[in-house]
């Protein structure tokens, strides 16, 4: 595993992400020292929003999760890869 600015953060895709699945994304996260959950919580480090993305997206908000929207998160990915 590589350290990277992903490392050790929690990550929740939420929606649909146009440029890659979601498997896709989670096995980049997971590359760099990242994790993925499914669920939202105090916990969760950043959540990836794309098109439709629904509650997981409402519950990110409302709990001050750092929402990154497709394009931000690609860069990050790529930033840190």
């Amino acid at each position: 595993i590589v350290q990277s600015a992903l490392t050790g953060k929690t990550f929740v895709l939420t929606g649909t992400l146009s440029s890659l699945s979601r498997d896709e994304a989670g096995a980049r996260i997971t590359a760099l020292g990242g994790k993925v959950t499914s669920s939202v919580s105090k916990n969760t480090d950043f959540a990836v929003a794309g098109e439709k993305a629904g509650s997981k997206l409402t519950k990110a908000e409302s709990l001050n999760v750092m929402v990154l929207d497709e394009n931000t998160f690609l860069k990050m990915l790529e930033e840190n890869e």
